[in-house]
């Protein structure tokens, strides 16, 4: 991935919950890990596109599992990030970072910008 280009939302958060989840990143574990983390009800087509898109830039690796009677004879997909995609949330984290420092967000859902004093909605 070049220095330049920046990862999207989505995939962020699905970095992140592979990170979290370790060696137990298969679909419906980083499915449950973002409902429960961050609230969001992901379709399993969309992660599964996203997990892909991720792999397919270098960003995540991928390998089966043992088939199980229980899969209907099918393997989990297990995920883990590679070190290209543990630079890439550090990338991310450092410009939001930059992005907010200075800025104060209020309990009442609006953003102020002390230098100026403008306050705006969020």
């Amino acid at each position: 991935m070049a220095q330049d280009k920046f990862i999207g939302e989505m995939e962020h958060m699905v970095l992140l919950a592979v990170l979290r989840l370790n060696e137990q990143a298969y679909g419906s574990q980083i499915r449950q890990c973002l409902a429960d983390t961050v609230d969001r009800d992901l379709s399993i087509g969309a992660l599964y596109t996203t997990l892909e898109r991720l792999e397919q830039k270098g960003l995540l690796k991928s390998r089966l599992g043992e088939a199980t009677a229980e899969r209907g004879g099918r393997a989990k997909k297990y995920f883990a990030i590679t070190a290209e995609g543990q630079q890439a949330l550090h990338r991310s984290k450092q410009a939001l970072d930059r992005l907010w420092q200075g800025l104060a967000l209020r309990q009442g859902a609006s953003v102020t910008v002390p230098q100026n004093g403008m306050e705006f909605p969020a």
